[in-house]
């Protein structure tokens, strides 16, 4: 059966930042496809280059001094016609933003504007992307709200972004960036400051909006366990680059890149370990992405090192169709696997 085209493709994507007179890799050599109705989680560690890839494909990076970019992000717009985000200026790119690609911002209140109230913030949003008037702006405002789980949306559009809790506002945030009906979401960490319950609400909401609108989702997470609850594919990156590539079906009892292993045994599970037991660690700490290195990156921390990982560097490779590894070991660890 013919898989339909992607509605989002990154190819080759490479993103430098020059900082203090030293060039900072930070992502290298992305590609994947996304398809339409998807969920595809960017999963890893602190600085490995996942909120930076999001931000390419929203346009956002080379317009920062000192960056470099290079690849090509193509995308299916809502009308049919296609394009590639890093060719396109930034009156081209306003068009994008928010009519076909919206992005969930990290942490709320860094994004949200502390002197607007939240109405005013999300009218704006609406007005910019729907051409509505103020009245009607107000009133889709207080059903979008209210669809996103707001008990009292009139009131929560009269706030400030402090006045509101850490759900809420996040809430509000995903109300801004569903404003425009957009095809494809990024979502940059939009749980890890929440607590177990509103991380559990905000999941379920995002799959329900999702279920409804027929839209992709690009979920950012260093959480393996909220990627096995949302995601059909996942996309482990480390030090900048793809580590590994597989369905999320796949990923907790089929990974073999040794980064991606050490990643699954350290999530805490109950009934791990007896008392006093402690947290499987990943040792060591990623590489500097200003300093190049010629082997694997993730050698000096492997478990599965042997002489020559230092010196090669290692390619993507095919194990199946959907599944492709960066590792000089891989077959032999299938063929040891139990």
């Amino acid at each position: 059966m013919t898989r339909p085209a992607p509605i989002l493709q990154v190819e080759n994507l490479s993103v430098s930042f020059t900082a203090q007179g030293r060039m900072i890799q930070a992502v290298k050599g992305v590609s994947f496809n996304l398809q339409r109705g998807e969920t595809l989680a960017i999963v890893g560690e602190s600085g490995c280059g996942k909120s930076t890839t999001g931000l390419a494909v929203m346009g956002l990076v080379d317009r920062v001094p000192g960056t470099s970019i290079s690849g090509a992000i193509r995308l299916t717009r809502k009308d049919g016609t296609h394009c590639d985000i890093l060719d396109l200026d930034d009156r081209a790119l306003r068009k994008v933003r928010g009519n076909d690609v919206a992005m969930i911002f990290q942490e709320p209140m860094s994004s949200l504007n502390p002197v607007y109230t939240v109405g005013a913030q999300v009218t704006e949003a609406l007005r910019q992307h729907q051409a509505l008037d103020a009245r009607s702006a107000s009133r889709k405002a207080c059903g979008l709200l209210a669809e996103l789980g707001i008990a009292d949306p009139d009131q929560c559009l009269a706030r400030y972004p402090h006045q509101l809790s850490g759900g809420m506002r996040q809430r509000v945030m995903i109300a801004i960036a569903l404003s425009g009906n957009p095809q494809i979401l990024i979502a940059d960490e939009p749980t890890t400051a929440l607590d177990v319950t509103i991380q559990a609400q905000i999941l379920e909401l995002l799959q329900r909006m999702q279920q409804r609108s027929g839209m992709s989702i690009i979920f950012i997470t260093h959480n393996l366990g909220v990627v096995g609850e949302i995601a059909d594919r996942a996309i482990v990156m480390y030090a900048g680059e793809v580590a590994e590539s597989l369905p999320v079906a796949s990923l907790f009892g089929g990974a073999l890149m040794p980064y991606t292993m050490a990643l699954l045994r350290s999530v805490p599970r109950l009934g791990n370990g007896g008392p006093g037991s402690k947290l499987a660690v990943i040792p060591g700490a990623p590489p500097t992405l200003t300093a190049p290195f010629a082997g694997c990156a993730f050698h000096p921390r492997c478990e599965h090192c042997m002489p020559g990982c230092e010196a090669e560097h290692p390619a993507l490779d095919i194990v199946e169709r959907d599944h492709t590894v960066r590792c000089h070991r891989w077959r032999e660890l299938v063929e040891a696997a139990p």
